[in-house]
Formats: C-alpha cells, structure tokens, sequence
C-alpha cells in the first residue's frame, strides 16, 4: 500500500482549503486512523469483511457472507460482502427473495481511495448499524477494493498498466472478469461505482482555477438504452442523491473531464462509449451510477469529507432503492421484454458521441477561494448525437474459429448457440472500405503491451450466409441485445473486432431474418 503522508502540504492556499471543512462525524476504518501514512490494506479489508459477516450472522433471520470472486493479476484477492435476508447468500437465493440487489465498487482506480475506505463504513452501518432495517427491503453485495495491485502502488491502472473501468466490454482483466462473473450471477438491479476525481491537473493550468464540487455524478449515457431505464436513474436516483449531498452540505455536478490540450477549454461529461461499468451495466438493464468525490491528487487532505460524500451518496442510493423495491421488481422483467422485442426491428445505434455546448461551470480561485465562473466548451452525454445507425438485425453469425469473443459473450450472461447442421443464413456481410491503427488509449496514456485497435469502414452487402456445424449463432430477441450490438457490430474503437477478440470481418455477420436452424445452447 502507497504511503501517503497523513500532514502532507496542501496542494493549495489556505483560502482554498478553508472551503472544505471535515465533518462532525468521524469515520473509523483502519486506514482512516489519525496517524495512518497508508489506507486499509488488503489483509485489513479481508479481516473487516469477515467481522461485518461474523456480526450479520448473528442477527435473526439475516445471511451474510464474503465471497471469493476472483483474483487480481499479482494473486491478491478480489472478496465480495453479500448481505441479505434470504435463505442463502448464493445467487438463486437472493433472487428468491424478490427483492432488489445493489451491488457496490469500489477502487477500480488505485488511487482513489475514499470509495473503499467509504463501502467498509456501509458495509459496517448494514450488519451493525443504523443501515441494517434496509436489509428488509434489498440485498446488497459490496466489492470494497477491485484494484487491490494498483492501490498498493497508488497508482489508477492496474498491475498489468490497463485501466480497469474502460474493460467490461472486452474482459481482457481478470478484475473485469470477476465483476462481470458477479454481475452475470448475482444479476443486480442497482450498480453503483465509486470512484474520486482529479482536481488540479490541467484545470489550474487551463483556466486557473481549482475544481470545487465535493462529488461528481453521472449514470448509463451510452446508446440504444431503454427510455424509461434513463428516466429511473433520472428521477428514482439522481434527483433524490441531490437532494442528500445538498441536505449534508455537499455540492454536486455533472460528472466531468478535460483534456491534457492546454489550447482547448473543452469540459466533457463522461462518454456514450460502452466500456465503463456504469455504461455497460446499463446495457445490462440495471440501474448504474458512478459516482466521484474530490480526491483524485490530494492524498490524505480532505479524506474525511471525502468519505463521508460518498457514504452519503451510497445511503442514498441504498434509500433510495428499498423505497422503490416493488417498482423496481417490475422494471427489468419491463425493460428485459422491451430489449428482447426489438429483434428484426427498426434502427439501432452503432456510434453516437457527445453533443457540444457552451456551459458556465463554478470552479475556485486558487489565491482567495471564492467561485469563479468558468465559460467552456461542455461536451454533453444526456443528448448524444448519433454518428452511425443500421437496421437492427435478428441475430449474428460467428463463426467456429470466434471461441475468445464467445467466451467473453458468454461471460456477460449473452445466450449463444452452437449450429448443429450446416445451414444457409440471409444476412449482411462486412465489407472493408477502409482501415487504420491507433494506440488504446487509457486514462493515462496508452495502454501497456496492447495491440494497435484496427480502425474499420465498412459497407454492409446484403448476401447468403455460409453457417457450418460448430460456428455459433448469438440472437437478438433475449434481454442483453444491446450490449450484444456494442460488442460484435466491427467497425467502433470499442467493438471486439477493433480490439483482436475477433481477428477477420468475415467471422461475423449480421442475420438479417429469423433463421431455421438447428442449434443447441451453451450451458
């Protein structure tokens, strides 16, 4: 674990500081002690997990336990807390239940630690505390730390140099695997992502001023999602989590990023690409929010209020969630029949970007503290501009030699089937008009050891389908078409085509009528 001065100098003048009082509560986690110079430690989060456990399992009625749900690219452990008042704590109990399920992450990003130290205090005030009577109304699964080898370096990538919270549409990771076997499994209504952002960095330089907001706040903007989806993270979340931070004494934004390019003062919310979690459990049909405090750079300043954003803005969403229990059980079979009805039908996003507009955000003198409206250049995700559509298929054809991109397909919950007996397919097959290569590009830069993405133009040529016994068939009439379409159409930075998990055009193609085929799920 990074040590981190606990009287580290402030990155700022004293009129900046004063703006961000702690708390009257105090926060007691291991890495919150007073004389600390490092955060819990991964041996102190297994410890705390098995104590919230051990303390649930004695209440009457209440299940609790840590699941081992995979392991980090140095061999740390990735645990899960699930707490509920099923039968069991595996995941056709909860389902059992009826009742909806919150899981919540944090630390994807290793040097971003209030979310992990804030899920030990949730996960305490749940077994022991004043958050236990909301146990009857949800099931909660709580993943403290899913960076464990870049928090002990206090760095955001991974040990392996990727970044973690733009890989749950490929799964190159295994930290992305586990969240993903967690999601399949544990199938969860509500996702949130805790995460801190950076708050000098290019802002100082750009438009010298500091960023002020306690906590950033942004849910699913990525294409094709259902309406009432968005209209439920609107309205049953986001406007109640405002209302809690503010109730508190916190102030909220959009979420937000700029540029390393001194030359632009362009401010862009988070984006529509379906690599985030927040944006692929979207696509999932969960409810997903991320949300991020004030603390990206800072080290120990602040940590207080930091933590106590974000247990705020968890209560919130935990509140939130057993008030809408029985809404919400209606909402995903709604959205899953929805999703799956689309198959053959109508247009489907295959691009789409953030649409530009001029925007006065408040941001802090760094010399005297006070607000400083700042003009800029937003680039805003609650109204993308679609850049390429096609007609939504009925299915795609991949062929045998696709096994890495089934794998992964699979690994989402996405039904797949195997052709039995060679069969004919109408269907639109990939032409290449164009191809470049670029470096993947992380929040930091490119991505260690990765392959250039292939850049595709391609033209759709409508034609029969050659489909031999062994290649494999993935339908769009079941409930995660959507995040099916983000992985296989070819020709976007984030599709499974640019990024090698399919290696040629012509192992994919569109089915463009329902086909008779002869077929067996994969288990």
């Amino acid at each position: 674990m990074a040590s981190v001065p606990a009287d580290a100098t402030a990155p700022y003048g004293d009129a900046v500081e004063a703006r961000f009082p702690a708390p009257s509560m105090v926060y007691n986690t291991p890495g919150l002690q007073a004389s600390r110079t490092t955060f819990t430690t991964q041996d102190e989060i297994h410890t705390w997990l098995r104590d919230q456990a051990a303390a649930l399992s004695r209440s009457v009625g209440i299940k609790a336990a840590v699941l081992s749900i995979g392991a980090s690219q140095q061999g740390q452990p990735l645990e899960a807390l699930v707490l509920t008042r099923g039968t069991g704590t595996d995941p056709a109990a909860l389902q059992a239940t009826g009742r909806p399920t919150v899981l919540l992450i944090g630390q994807q990003h290793g040097d971003e630690p209030a979310g992990s130290e804030a899920l030990l205090v949730i996960a305490r005030e749940l077994a022991q505390g004043l958050l236990q009577p909301l146990l009857e109304r949800i099931n909660v699964v709580i993943v403290p730390r899913a960076n464990p080898d870049g928090a002990d370096r206090g760095d955001p990538l991974t040990a392996g140099g990727q970044d973690l919270n733009r890989d749950h549409l490929l799964l190159d990771t295994p930290e992305a695997q586990a969240l993903a076997r967690l999601t399949r499994d544990y199938r969860p209504t509500v996702v949130l992502d805790a995460h801190e952002y950076t708050v000098l960095g290019p802002y100082l330089q750009k438009f010298n001023a500091v960023e002020k907001f306690d906590a950033l706040l942004q849910y699913s903007t990525t294409v094709n999602l259902p309406e009432f989806l968005t209209k439920a993270d609107e309205e049953w979340y986001r406007r109640p989590l405002l209302a809690a931070l503010k109730g508190q004494g916190l102030s909220s934004e959009w979420y937000h990023t700029t540029s390393a390019d001194m030359a632009d003062r362009k401010i862009s919310m988070g984006g529509p690409e379906p690599v985030t979690i927040r944006n692929v459990e979207g696509l999932k049909n969960s409810v997903s929010l991320a949300v991020e405090t004030r603390g990206a750079g800072i080290g120990r300043l602040h940590i207080q209020r930091r933590v106590h954003t974000h247990v705020t803005a968890i209560t919130s969403v935990l509140g939130s969630t057993a008030q809408r229990a029985s809404e919400l059980g209606q909402l995903r079979p709604y959205l899953e029949k929805e999703v799956s009805a689309q198959a053959c039908k109508g247009q489907s996003i295959v691009e789409a970007a953030n649409t530009p507009a001029q925007y006065d955000l408040q941001m802090l003198d760094p010399v005297t503290g006070g607000d400083k409206t700042v003009t800029v250049d937003w680039e805003s995700a609650l109204a993308l501009r679609t850049l390429k559509s096609r007609v939504r298929p009925c299915g795609y054809w991949l062929s045998e030699s696709s096994k890495t991109a089934i794998e992964r397909l699979r690994l989402h919950g996405i039904q797949v089937f195997r052709v039995l007996e060679q069969s004919a397919l109408l269907g639109d097959i990939y032409r290449e008009t164009s191809r470049a290569g670029s470096a993947q590009q992380a929040m930091q830069g490119s991505l260690a050891g990765s392959q250039p993405l292939i850049k595709t133009e391609v033209t759709l040529v409508r034609g029969v389908i050659d489909a031999p016994a062994g290649s494999y068939y993935v339908p769009l009439n079941q409930p995660l078409a959507n995040l099916a379409i983000a992985a296989l159409e070819p020709d976007t930075q984030s599709s499974f085509f640019a990024n090698h998990l399919i290696n040629e055009l012509a192992s994919a193609a569109r089915v463009m009528s329902e086909p008779s085929l002869k077929t067996e799920e994969l288990p």
